[in-house]
């Protein structure tokens, strides 16, 4: 199997380093973390990690083997579609004329999006969906001008019944 986006979630101890260490790890393979995303789980004493890599096939078994030997790693499991719930979200900054400020109201319901704010000559859209929904909306904003993007990375949860 070639190169693929591969999504793997870490579950660590919340300790200072952790992150780094594990970021080191795919550094040391030779891999380019494509998007990052950690947060706090249920439990404040542990940490969900859920990175995007491109990579070809050998890359789960070669990850989990380094990240496995980490002290704080507690979990490493590859997220698959069709096996896991996926969606990133990201604010849209647009500057506006009159003629953008309607159009761009009017386009919003089509993409399921959300105004943060709204002022005459600018705004902040907020759209959550699967990573092809984001870049279809980000492509259909371009022609209006397109500001600044900030996105989280994609968060990804594997689902109960599906095998690891």
């Amino acid at each position: 199997m070639g190169m693929r986006e591969r999504i793997i979630a870490i579950l660590v101890n919340n300790k200072p380093g952790v992150l780094s260490r594990v970021a080191g790890v795919f550094g040391r393979l030779g891999y380019n973390i494509e998007s990052l995303c950690v947060a706090e789980t249920i439990s404040p004493e542990v940490s969900r990690i859920t990175s995007i890599t491109n990579a070809d096939s050998d890359f789960i078994d070669k990850v989990k083997k380094q990240l496995n030997r980490l002290v704080d790693v507690l979990d490493v499991t590859e997220l698959v579609p069709g096996q896991s719930a996926q969606r990133e979200m990201i604010l849209i900054g647009i500057n506006l004329d009159q003629k953008g400020r309607t159009e761009i109201v009017r386009s919003i319901g089509l993409f399921d999006c959300k105004i943060i704010s709204m002022r005459n000559d600018y705004c902040i859209i907020q759209v959550a969906g699967s990573r092809e929904e984001v870049e279809t909306v980000i492509n259909f904003l371009k022609p209006f001008g397109i500001d600044k993007i900030a996105r989280t990375g994609v968060l990804a949860l594997r689902y109960k019944d599906s095998v690891s």
